[in-house]
């Protein structure tokens, strides 16, 4: 059986349009498209960095407040012992001897100890 060979002289030329875009607008879609996302991504960042540090200056401004209102509490706790002791003992005692307010320290003990 005889192979199945081209025409003498060769096929004629056929005009076939090339299929898709230029690579080029591909490579300038990609840009564009990374290029809002990168925008997107830079303008993020900052909007986190500016609610962090909102966040951070409102904690510095309620420290005050905070502040106070353990002071008052310490206070109040510092007036109720004194006035159980002088139920107590029957007389106002003093630390160190003086008039002086001196902060209480809380020492927390464990409940059960092991040896």
């Amino acid at each position: 059986m005889a192979q199945d060979l081209p025409p003498q002289g060769g096929y004629e030329p056929r005009n076939l349009p090339a299929r898709g875009f230029r690579p080029g607008y591909y490579l300038l879609g990609m840009f564009a498209i990374m290029g809002y996302g990168w925008y997107k991504y830079i303008k993020g960042v900052r909007e986190l960095n500016e609610l962090g540090r909102e966040k951070m200056w409102s904690r510095i401004h309620l420290i005050p407040l905070l502040q106070a209102e353990n002071d008052r509490d310490q206070v109040r706790r510092y007036w109720a012992d004194q006035d159980r002791e002088q139920e107590l003992l029957g007389k106002k005692t003093r630390i160190y001897h003086s008039d002086r307010f001196v902060r209480p320290t809380y020492g927390i003990t464990p409940t059960n100890i092991s040896k």
